[in-house]
């Protein structure tokens, strides 16, 4: 069951991992509201994450590191997830 906090744990966790240049973490869980499998609206969360760890990786392997730092999250407290992960050279902050 989501939390209040999971958009800080998220941050904490990134943030901790890979020392993101830039890190936003956004709950939009209620624009979702309703829906099958978010009922209670909870869950929803998109992250922009800019951090050198991921120069010289693919979108896709960007993608497994930052889910797999969120392991735990993903199973109860995260139902949906939107993710722009970025290498600092590719950031137009």
């Amino acid at each position: 069951m989501p939390t209040a906090g999971t958009a800080a744990v998220i941050e904490r966790r990134l943030t901790a991992a890979l020392s993101p240049q830039h890190l936003e973490v956004h709950d939009d869980s209620r624009l979702h509201a309703g829906h099958p499998g978010a009922r209670a609206g909870g869950g929803h969360f998109s992250v922009v994450v800019v951090a050198a760890a991921f120069e010289g990786m693919g979108l896709l392997e960007r993608h497994r590191l930052v889910y797999s730092l969120l392991e735990e999250e993903m199973k109860h407290a995260i139902h949906a997830l939107a993710l722009r992960t970025l290498a600092p050279g590719e950031w137009r902050g």
